[in-house]
């Protein structure tokens, strides 16, 4: 299996790191320098980020994102639970507010008409970035250009759960 490479940085990952209220560590450069060299390849990248709560895995998850989007592709978030989904969900849109990315929450409590209409734009392209539990991986949902998936917490799901999310 062959991945996209994303060989430029794009302009939203400059920006949302000049505007970050907040220094990175000598950690998180690493990681995403690291993180950066794998994107380059048409290899598809297979990374695991620990680290306490707080210390900023996160960041390093939204300017991932934002390169991805940069290269005209989309983004999954998988979290366990629904409260992270939405915290998760809320930061995403916090750091892309500024920008023209449609970033989409997809948790199983939201209505079907919603849900119906979230299926379309994500088919169609329309979402850039989707935050959600397993809701993401209904056989409803269906990417464009699937070119990120983010589990956290990957320990809570299953081998067969991951896997049908890398398979759309």
């Amino acid at each position: 299996y062959k991945g996209k490479a994303y060989k430029e940085l794009g302009s939203y990952a400059s920006q949302i790191y000049k505007n970050l209220n907040f220094n990175l560590t000598g950690s998180q450069i690493n990681v995403l320098r690291d993180i950066r060299s794998d994107l380059k390849l048409v290899k598809p990248m297979n990374r695991l980020i620990q680290g306490d709560v707080g210390c900023g895995k996160t960041i390093v998850a939204v300017l991932t994102a934002s390169i991805i989007v940069s290269g005209n592709s989309q983004v999954a978030i998988m979290a366990p639970t629904e409260i992270l989904a939405e915290q998760h969900f809320n930061s995403f849109k916090n750091h892309f507010k500024d920008y023209d990315v449609n970033c989409e929450l997809l948790i199983s409590n939201i209505k079907s008409k919603d849900k119906n209409s979230l299926y379309e734009k994500l088919s169609s392209g329309e979402i850039d970035i989707i935050v959600g539990t397993q809701a993401l991986i209904q056989k409803s949902v269906k990417f464009k250009d699937l070119g990120l998936i983010i589990i956290d917490e990957q320990h809570r799901f299953g081998v067969d759960q991951r896997k049908s999310l890398q398979d759309k």
